[in-house]
């Protein structure tokens, strides 16, 4: 399979960034885009909503649904899951990409923002692989596809923002656990993750603003990537931690520099990495 034509994805965080990315990248391809996401209203720093997003991805040639949704919230989850079934006729693609974020030390990090990311990254993509099993398991090639890094238990990621790596590596142990647990049913479930730092609003906002912009790439190598992904037989791609340039460098790539946000800048690794 080489499209994703026809087939439905539900994808948290999809109104920016690298879940706005891998949505148009199937909308090129035809496909239904559930956009899972809490934005509805335009933010000062936060560019876009659910419902531009909808508008993009319908621009692009695929079919959009804005939902509503924070996956902190089970109930929020099954009635953003019962409207995709009810649209598209069913569900065969999971993108856990929401995230929350907090580079910050032990004593630096309330209890708020410790939850907030739990909530969101581990939690979230627990709940949101839950809610969508039973119609994964009625596709024909189902994929769960976490935005989440490799597992490197080594005591440098954990150090600095033990909490924040805590609740990523919870999102990586979930796909490490579902692809032995959901193998037999040929239920993929895969990470991906960056060689380099992505031009996110997270990124512009929290982790350096411009001068991180400029040693970054932007989000359409998540996307092709996630693309190459997905559309592989889920029988026999799955429980793989991929590298978005190692994923296309083996689908013959050769060129990164148009992924580059400023061309010949140098380009900073990302965490985990």
């Amino acid at each position: 399979m080489t499209t994703l034509k026809g087939k439905t994805l539900f994808i948290t965080g999809a109104s920016r960034g690298i879940g706005l990315a891998i949505a148009l990248r199937a909308a090129r391809d035809g496909a239904n885009i559930v956009i899972a996401a809490k934005t509805t209203e335009p933010h000062p720093k936060l560019p876009g909503t659910i419902y531009t997003a909808a508008e993009d991805i319908e621009k692009a040639g695929g079919k959009a649904l804005p939902v509503m949704v924070d996956i902190r919230y089970e109930d929020q989850i099954a009635a953003a899951v019962a409207q995709a079934v009810a649209k598209f006729g069913g569900i065969d693609i999971l993108v856990n990409n929401a995230s929350a974020i907090s580079l910050t030390g032990t004593e630096d990090t309330p209890m708020k923002r410790y939850d907030l990311m739990h909530g969101i990254n581990t939690r979230g993509t627990f709940a949101c692989s839950q809610a969508c099993l039973p119609y994964l398991k009625k596709s024909s090639n189902p994929h769960i596809l976490n935005n989440s890094p490799p597992l490197n238990m080594e005591a440098r990621w954990f150090g600095p923002h033990v909490a924040y790596t805590m609740a990523k590596y919870g999102m990586s142990m979930c796909v490490l656990g579902m692809a032995e647990e959901f193998r037999s049913e040929g239920i993929a479930v895969n990470a991906l993750w960056p060689r380099t730092v992505i031009a996110t609003a997270a990124v512009q906002n929290l982790l350096g603003g411009d001068e991180t912009i400029r040693g970054s790439r932007q989000p359409e190598i998540m996307a092709d990537a996630a693309h190459a992904i997905l559309t592989k037989p889920s029988r026999s791609f799955t429980g793989h931690f991929c590298i978005d340039e190692d994923v296309l460098r083996a689908d013959g790539v050769t060129d990164f520099d148009k992924y580059q946000s400023v061309p010949g800048a140098e380009l900073f690794p990302d965490y985990f990495i």
